[in-house]
């Protein structure tokens, strides 16, 4: 009986028993049950017995192995640390899909924001509160998202070349007033290419994607390629593993033609190792690993750059000594601690949000 991240994962011969175990031990723990069986049939539209008829034991394996890491991985935690990867670009950051939640704050209530179906607010908006709060600010339980209808057409290009040159591509795009659902640059390391890599993704319906791709292939002077269909998700998916590629991921907030001189701070105070970029969005996330110090002087040159810097994932110790936000403004880390003590008036919560130095 295996642990994976903060599930429980039952694995035996098909008839053994593992449903009826795990609904037993979920109720015992008092943790939600899944069947992955159920849970593969909803992602590929056929009972999990077809699926590894049809397609084979290897790609009945990955999805099997998809939706084992989808249930492991801990509740809210996407809302929490307000992380949004490349599809940001084309439909918005993470706070813009939730509808409402249910925090558990650190004396034992369950406050609850929001609504259902549509947003409901009234007042202060708590759901955006806790969206990007890292936990500091109550315990995420139960999420309310907007959800969206699964494009008919999904087709990605892209361009490699040096990295001043694609940023130049990319700025082109935008001004070319082109739709994709995401613009990104990535390191020659993250995208395991010998160059960086501009990626551009449209989704929708046949003809409008098909239009925006052959608009883009006359925008600026790239030799844009096509993905194959069969290469797309393992591409996205290797992007997505990125930011697992080293213990510390950071992201830093800049407008879009800030993109270039970002990544060069980046790359002289750490490296530029895993680097992704929204070339639209402007929002950049390095993996790696680096010392405390190395870390504040970068924050610090980047605040006088009026860039945020956010540690998304780091080692306690690393967390603690400097905060995912940093010191903040005058004013601000008063009204902040105001909150805090509301939500979790007996500092139950350990969370840091401003470090010590």
């Amino acid at each position: 009986m295996p642990e994976a991240g903060r599930g429980v994962v039952l694995v035996g011969l098909p008839g053994s028993g593992k449903s009826t175990v795990g609904r037993l031990l979920a109720e015992r723990l008092g943790r939600p049950f899944r069947d992955t069986d159920e849970l593969i049939q909803q992602r590929s539209g056929a009972p999990a017995h077809e699926v590894l008829r049809r397609r084979g034991e290897p790609a009945f394996r990955a999805l099997e192995r998809e939706a084992v890491e989808a249930v492991c991985a801990e509740p809210g935690s996407v809302v929490a640390t307000g992380t949004a990867g490349p599809l940001r670009h084309g439909f918005g950051p993470v706070r813009d899909h939730v509808l409402g939640c249910t925090v558990a704050t650190g004396d034992g209530r369950l406050v609850r924001a929001g609504g259902r179906v549509v947003k409901n607010v009234a007042g202060y908006d708590l759901t955006k509160l806790q969206v990007g709060g890292f936990g500091g600010f109550g315990i995420i339980a139960e999420v309310h998202l907007r959800l969206r209808a699964l494009p008919r057409a999904d087709v990605t290009v892209i361009a490699r070349g040096p990295r001043d040159d694609l940023t130049s591509a990319a700025r082109d795009v935008l001004a070319a007033q082109l739709l994709p659902a995401t613009l990104e640059l990535l390191s020659p390391a993250l995208a395991a290419e010998p160059d960086w890599t501009l990626a551009a993704r449209f989704v929708g319906t046949d003809a409008a994607v098909q239009a925006e791709v052959r608009r883009l292939s006359v925008v600026g002077d790239l030799a844009w390629q096509p993905l194959p269909a069969d290469r797309t998700a393992a591409f996205w998916g290797l992007v997505a593993r990125g930011s697992l590629g080293g213990p510390i991921t950071l992201r830093l907030g800049v407008l879009g033609d800030g993109v270039d001189e970002t990544i060069d701070l980046l790359a002289h105070d750490l490296d530029e190792g895993l680097v992704s970029a929204g070339a639209g969005s402007g929002m950049i996330r390095w993996t790696g690993d680096a010392q405390v110090e190395r870390l504040r002087t970068l924050r610090r040159l980047a605040a006088s750059r009026e860039i945020p810097m956010t540690l998304e994932r780091a080692p306690w110790a690393l967390r603690r000594a400097l905060g995912h936000f940093g010191a903040y403004r005058e004013g601000v880390g008063q009204l902040v601690g105001r909150l805090r003590d509301s939500f979790d008036p007996g500092h139950s919560l350990s969370v840091a949000l401003e470090g010590v130095e």
